[in-house]
């Protein structure tokens, strides 16, 4: 460097993160978030689906079935959530926007949303999942073989409770 040169340090400020309900015109978006999260969160599943037949999924079944969240950051959906009555079918996030708030947020909404219980299923292998879930309330109360989902992971239901 230069002498005489100043060069300002840079402060990492942290961006302005909303969550919204989602509408069927977020579903592409939607979509293609859930395929990368999937993809880098969950690599010890067999690849059950096409990202086209994902696509439909996102669209035809969880928008038409679930209440669907979305967070935001500078207009792009970073983290989405399902639920379907006081389950959490989906979580997920971009894969470069974990550990900064974001699912803690779209949790927050779901125990907002349904106060009196919460369910959800995480597989097994999944310790970065299972241990958000529990640092956030969430109780393991039965442990399946694989055989109760299409991929055939054994998986964990946990369930929280005010």
């Amino acid at each position: 460097m230069p002498l005489g040169k100043h060069v300002a340090p840079v402060i990492m400020v942290p961006m302005s993160v909303t969550i919204r309900k989602a509408d069927i015109t977020d579903a592409p978006e939607v979509a293609e978030l859930f395929i990368a999260s999937q993809a880098d969160a969950l690599p010890f599943l067999s690849k059950l689906h096409t990202p086209a037949e994902t696509r439909i999924f996102i669209t035809e079944d969880v928008f038409a079935n679930c209440e669907v969240w979305v967070a935001l950051e500078e207009g792009r959906i970073v983290g989405m959530m399902a639920l379907a009555g006081n389950h959490i079918d989906h979580l997920y996030l971009r894969p470069d926007c974990y550990r900064r708030g974001i699912g803690t947020k779209l949790l927050d909404v779901a125990k907002k949303e349904r106060p009196d219980k919460l369910t959800l299923y995480a597989f097994a292998m999944n310790a970065r999942a299972r241990a958000f879930y529990e640092h956030h309330g969430f109780i393991a109360i039965e442990f399946g073989d694989g055989s109760g989902n299409e991929a055939r992971e054994p998986d964990v239901l946990y369930e929280w409770k005010p």
